[in-house]
């Protein structure tokens, strides 16, 4: 049976269409103030300054030994700087944050009640966002209007992502859906982030994760910027060592929860993290894996076999 036989209808809709995700209940914070950006810059992996107004970056925030504490977009608004993690991380985020701002004139502001996200998931999600000229670019952005209802656009991997007012989150989702997104559940769009190998914090990353471990420092490390928390393990590991481990993908012989200990010959080398039924490859997951554990070797998951593959998956 051919795999497209097997798609749900959420399944077509972030693969051919457009599919909506409510994700209004991620952590969002803003900085105001002239030291913003520079207060920022010696605070995360990436390079805050180098940003203009409608422009973005994905970094990750780190303990003074290199270990991330968590990640985050941050995006160029103009007249602020805006953040979004995952709600696990937020608190740690802002406690870190909220302490070091101390001397810059520098403003933390929580908005994660203040403001709802939706994301749109599928090749048709720029037009139903009315969002066609937004760059490609992942993380710019624009303001723009859905039927009266105003919204910051912001490019993803996927589609685009709207920002707007808490209050018109019920009315941002009701015109979307008349424009022809389909609301679908979490797991249809986690589903695609699996299948690209983009690790989640609080699933497949944590605090003892070093971003190289997770195949991030293309993404969210800049190596030309200046000091920051924890740059230098990171540099160190980059230009002098090799990681323990690697974020690899699985392909999986049965469904297996996430969390389940990975064994190869006998020995643990690493946790199932996040895991997804994909209609085109079937049982795939994520995992931070001991070296070892190299691209071809088959480790044992609970009673099912996991072969190792590079990310991101293929075939």
């Amino acid at each position: 049976m051919p795999a497209s036989a097997q798609l749900t209808p959420a399944d077509r809709a972030v693969r051919a269409g457009c599919g909506l995700v409510d994700r209004s209940e991620r952590g969002k914070l803003a900085f105001t103030g002239s030291q913003a950006k520079a207060f920022l810059q010696g605070q995360v992996t990436n390079d805050v300054e180098a940003l203009a107004p409608g422009t973005g970056c994905y970094a990750a925030l780190l303990s003074p030994k290199g270990k991330m504490l968590g990640d985050l977009r941050v995006l160029d608004l103009g007249d602020e700087l805006w953040l979004d993690t995952e709600r696990s991380a937020l608190q740690g985020i802002f406690n870190v944050l909220h302490r070091a701002q101390v001397g810059y004139d520098a403003e933390l502001h929580k908005r994660t009640l203040q403001q709802g996200l939706v994301s749109l998931v599928g090749p048709q999600a720029r037009g139903v966002a009315g969002a066609e000229s937004l760059p490609h670019a992942e993380h710019a952005n624009a303001a723009v209007a859905v039927d009266g209802v105003a919204a910051r656009a912001v490019a993803t991997d996927l589609g685009v992502d709207l920002i707007c007012d808490a209050g018109d989150t019920a009315a941002l989702i009701a015109a979307l859906t008349a424009r022809g997104a389909e609301p679908v559940p979490e797991a249809a769009a986690e589903v695609l982030r699996v299948e690209r190998g983009r690790p989640r914090y609080g699933v497949d990353l944590d605090d003892t994760t070093i971003p190289q471990e997770a195949g991030l420092n293309e993404r969210a490390v800049s190596f030309g910027k200046g000091c920051y928390t924890g740059q230098e393990t990171v540099a160190r590991l980059f230009y002098k060592g090799k990681p323990n481990r690697h974020l690899r993908g699985l392909r999986l012989s049965a469904p297996v929860a996430s969390g389940t200990e990975l064994t190869l010959a006998g020995k643990p080398v690493g946790r199932l993290g996040s895991v997804a039924d994909s209609p085109v490859h079937g049982p795939i997951g994520l995992a931070l894996v001991r070296r070892e554990a190299e691209p071809g070797a088959t480790l044992h998951a609970g009673e099912a076999t996991a072969t190792v593959v590079e990310l991101p998956f293929s075939g």
